[in-house]
C-alpha cells in the first residue's frame, strides 16, 4: 500500500533524467599491451642512448683540448740558458797605465819592524793544528757535501729478460746523476746513459728517498751523457721544495784551481752516497772527441773505476762530471771529471732537446809559436777528418784551418765547437777555411750539409 503510494509520489522529470543517465553510462575496457612492440621500442631507446653517450664522449675528448687551449692558452716554455761563469781578471788587466793617473805622494818609510826569535821559529814551524781543528775542518767539508747532496740523485735503469732456463729476471744498472734545472713542471737531471741503454724503465731516487719515473730528453754521443726529465707530479711538492739544481757557474779551465781542495760526491767509490776529499792535480788534459773540445780534471782521490757523480769546490759549485773512462793506464782508479766550462753548452743543448750537429772533425788551437814561425793563421786547426763525414764530403782536409762558419769568426777550435752547438742537423753551413799553398795559405769557401751525431 505504502509502496504503491511511494511510486505515485515520484516526479515524472526525475524518472526521465534517470533514464537518460542509464543511457549514457558505458564500460571502458583496457586496451591489450603488445609486449613485443614495447620490448622493441625499449631496446631502440636504450641503443640510441648508448650511441648518443658514445658520440658525446668522443666529441668531448676531441674538442676539450682545443677548447681548453683556446680559453687558457699554454705558454711555450722558454729555452733553458745556464749563466756563464764569472769572468776572470787576467794579470794584464790588473796593470794600470801610469799616464792616466795623478802622481801620488811618496809614502813615508815604514817604521822598522823587529821580529823576535820566537816569532821566527813560529813562522818557520808553521801553524800547529790539534784534533779539534781537524774535527772542525772536516765538519765544515761535510756540511758543504751535505748541502750539495740535495742536487744529487740515483738513476736506476731496469731491463726484463729471460735466462737459459726460460725463467724471467730483471737486471738493473745504477749510476749517480745531478739536477741541472728545476722547471715549473719538471726536473732535469744530467746522467751517464751507458747504464740506461735499452732500459725499459728509468727510476730516479732523490736525496730524501722519493722516487719518480724518468724519460730521456736528449743524449750526447761523445760524452755518453744524457739529460732525463722527471715530472714534478711524480715526486710531490715536498720533494720539489727540498731538492735544488746544481750551481754550474764555476770555471774548470782556470789554472788557479790546480792544487785547490775538491770534494767528490755521488758514487766516487762505486756505491751511492759516498764522499771523498782531495785536491785538483791538473785541468789541462784535452780529450780527443769528434766535433768537441773538453778538458779533463784530475785529482788525487783514489776511487772506483766505476765511479760516478760530480766534483765540487768549497763553494759547493760543480767543477765537472766524474768520468774515469779517459784516465791513462797508470791512473785508472784516480777520480777525474769532464770540466764544466766545456760541458756547460752541451748540457744546455740537451736540456732544450736539440740534436748534435755533425761535421766530422778533430782539431786543436793554433799556438802563437806556429803563427809566428810557420805563418799558420789563427783558427781551428783540423788534425783529422772522420771517414764518410760531411766534412770529408765537402772536401775539408787535415791541415786546413777553419776561420769562419755561418758568418762567425773562428779563432780557436773551441769557437768551432760552440758554433756547431748552435747548428742543426741537415742544415747547410758556409765554412771559410785557409789551406796551405805552395807559398802561403789560400782562402777557400765550402758549403757543408751538417749531419746528426748519434
Amino acid at each position: 500500500m505504502n509502496s504503491e503510494k511511494h511510486k505515485k509520489d515520484i516526479d515524472p522529470e526525475t524518472k526521465i533524467q534517470k533514464q537518460d543517465s542509464d543511457f549514457i553510462t558505458e564500460t571502458i575496457r583496457q586496451r591489450p599491451i603488445n609486449k613485443k612492440k614495447l620490448l622493441r621500442r625499449t631496446l631502440i631507446t636504450a641503443a640510441m642512448a648508448v650511441v648518443f653517450s658514445l658520440v658525446a664522449c668522443l666529441t668531448f675528448l676531441l674538442l676539450e683540448p682545443v677548447i681548453s687551449n683556446w680559453l687558457y692558452p699554454e705558454e711555450e716554455p722558454e729555452p733553458i740558458e745556464f749563466p756563464e761563469e764569472t769572468e776572470e781578471i787576467l794579470p794584464e788587466d790588473m796593470i794600470v797605465d801610469d799616464s792616466e793617473m795623478e802622481p801620488e805622494p811618496e809614502p813615508e818609510p815604514p817604521a822598522e819592524i823587529v821580529i823576535q826569535d820566537e816569532q821566527i821559529e813560529k813562522i818557520l814551524n808553521g801553524i800547529q793544528l790539534d784534533m779539534e781543528d781537524y774535527a772542525e775542518m772536516y765538519s765544515s767539508l761535510s756540511g758543504i757535501a751535505a748541502e750539495a747532496g740535495k742536487t744529487m740523485v740515483t738513476v736506476t735503469g731496469s731491463v726484463s729478460n729471460v735466462d737459459w732456463f726460460n725463467n724471467p729476471y730483471e737486471s738493473k744498472g745504477q749510476t749517480s746523476g745531478v739536477i741541472v734545472a728545476k722547471l715549473p713542471k719538471e726536473i732535469l737531471i744530467l746522467v751517464n746513459y751507458e747504464k740506461m741503454i735499452d732500459a725499459e724503465s728509468i727510476m730516479v731516487t732523490f736525496c730524501n728517498g722519493t722516487q719518480g719515473k724518468a724519460e730521456i730528453q736528449e743524449r750526447d754521443a761523445n760524452t755518453k751523457l744524457a739529460v732525463v726529465s722527471v715530472q714534478l707530479e711524480e715526486v710531490g711538492k715536498e720533494t720539489a721544495d727540498l731538492v735544488k739544481a746544481a750551481d754550474l757557474t764555476a770555471s774548470s779551465s782556470n789554472s788557479a784551481i790546480v792544487g785547490n781542495p775538491v770534494i767528490a760526491i755521488g758514487s766516487p767509490l762505486g756505491n751511492g752516497d759516498s764522499v771523498c776529499y782531495g785536491m785538483v792535480t791538473s785541468n789541462n788534459m784535452s780529450i780527443n772527441m769528434v766535433d768537441s773540445y773538453y778538458k779533463l780534471i784530475t785529482t788525487d782521490i783514489y776511487g772506483s773505476q766505476k765511479a760516478s757523480g760530480v766534483l765540487i769546490n768549497l763553494k759547493g759549485q760543480m767543477l765537472g762530471m766524474i768520468d774515469g773512462t779517459h784516465n791513462s793506464d797508470d791512473m785508472k782508479n784516480l777520480v777525474s771529471a769532464i770540466g764544466i766550462t766545456e760541458l756547460r753548452k752541451v748540457i744546455e743543448r740537451m736540456s732544450n732537446g736539440k740534436k748534435q750537429a755533425y761535421l766530422g772533425t778533430h782539431g786543436t788551437d793554433v799556438t802563437p809559436e806556429a803563427n809566428e814561425k810557420l805563418g799558420v793563421p789563427y783558427g781551428a786547426y783540423i788534425t783529422e777528418i772522420e771517414m764518410d763525414s760531411p766534412a770529408m764530403g765537402a772536401g775539408i782536409q787535415s791541415g786546413d784551418v777553419i776561420v769562419g762558419i755561418q758568418e762567425k769568426e773562428i779563432h780557436t777550435y773551441g769557437d768551432l765547437v760552440n758554433a756547431l752547438m748552435e747548428g742543426q742537423p741537415n742544415e747547410t753551413a758556409s765554412i771559410v777555411l785557409m789551406r796551405q799553398g805552395p807559398e802561403e795559405y789560400v782562402r777557400m769557401e765550402v758549403d757543408v750539409t751538417l749531419g746528426n751525431l748519434e
